[in-house]
């Protein structure tokens, strides 16, 4: 019979990030069909605060490396206290979120225990009798489910993709699992923290709103010219009222390429489908897009879609958006904002 480990390292406040929740839970439905035994391993430099989110997960065992060498994401001391929580649970299946402090670990963690693991898993389940993972290949267009015979199994749970953990009952009582930390395992420092300001930040995970912006908002406009400018103070202004997460299509971000006009706070990283990102947001609202199938196809988790578009032709109106709304974006955007004003 498989042991299931969910493993998982803790934040700042020693609490378990949203994707170690979703782990959680998924590796609790995994155990529960299985009838297998679960234990709970967590690591950072304070603990019990995801002790009391552990409650009501059936774990028969909660263990915990806990020391201030582990706070810090640093491979050599995460990796340590990842596989001595292993290796004390006797783990054959270990299920950890996808973040990437635990996937900057896992590989290493997975050959140090004997074991082979598995990224990027969309879901964990009992398949015959026995664990089974499915994940998307080829940009989300096709749907494997993988089995292995060897174990250990070492599998990260992407984020988004099963519901959080929410704890019920009394935390339970944490197994400590001693760790020794070498002077040479602390030689990688963190030495502190840079983020952009709040109001330069436009990758938002966790917003319910995902905004799209097309190759259309550089375009020339009905009076035959560009206004970057005024695309630029449409969306920031959008985004600023809402908090909103934005996304680029392909077409857009390969602009600066080209010599064209650009958005100054568009990049790479904004890029949603064909080699970009798969957002899993509740709801999308894509502007100036024509809904090439690269592009929607990064949209294939997000719930509720819909568009802006003067063209009633275009990819979304074909049935890849719930609404469209033919018009054009400045105007809509600019009657948008100032209704958010108000």
């Amino acid at each position: 019979m498989d042991t299931i480990l969910f493993l998982s390292h803790t934040e700042q406040d020693g609490t378990l990030p949203k994707a170690g929740l979703e782990a959680l839970g998924a590796a609790k439905s995994l155990a529960d069909s299985l009838k297998a035994t679960l234990v709970a391993g967590v690591f950072g430099k304070t603990t019990q605060p995801a002790a009391a989110q552990l409650a009501g997960s059936g774990a028969g065992r909660a263990l915990a490396v806990t020391g201030a060498d582990f706070g810090e994401a640093r491979y050599a001391t995460d990796a340590a206290a990842a596989e001595a929580l292993a290796k004390a649970a006797g783990a054959t299946v270990v299920v950890a979120p996808q973040t990437s402090r635990m996937a900057r670990v896992a590989p290493g963690v997975a050959h140090r225990v004997g074991g082979h693991v598995d990224t990027h898993a969309t879901a964990i389940l009992a398949k015959d009798g026995a664990p089974a993972l499915t994940r998307w290949f080829y940009r989300q267009r096709m749907e494997a489910t993988l089995k292995r015979t060897h174990r250990p199994w070492v599998v990260l749970l992407d984020g988004g993709c099963h519901a959080a953990f929410r704890a019920e009952g009394a935390a339970p009582a944490l197994e400590e699992v001693a760790v020794d930390v070498a002077d040479a395992q602390r030689r990688t420092r963190v030495k502190g923290f840079k983020a952009p300001k709040s109001d330069a930040q436009t990758i938002r995970p966790d917003a319910k709103l995902l905004f799209v912006a097309g190759a259309g908002w550089t375009k020339k406009q009905a009076d035959g010219k560009p206004h970057v400018d005024d695309a630029e103070k449409l969306i920031l202004g959008f985004l600023d009222g809402t908090k909103a997460s934005l996304g680029s299509s392909k077409s857009l971000v390969d602009l600066s390429g080209e010599g064209s006009a650009v958005l100054t706070f568009m990049s790479h990283l904004n890029q949603i489908g064909q080699t970009g990102a798969t957002p899993r947001h509740p709801k999308g609202l894509a502007t100036c897009c024509h809904g090439e199938e690269p592009h929607v196809v990064g949209w294939r988790f997000v719930n509720e879609r819909r568009a802006v578009n003067l063209d009633p032709n275009c990819g979304w109106a074909r049935g890849k958006a719930d609404v469209v709304y033919v018009a054009d974006a400045f105007e809509v955007m600019a009657k948008v904002n100032a209704l958010l004003k108000k």
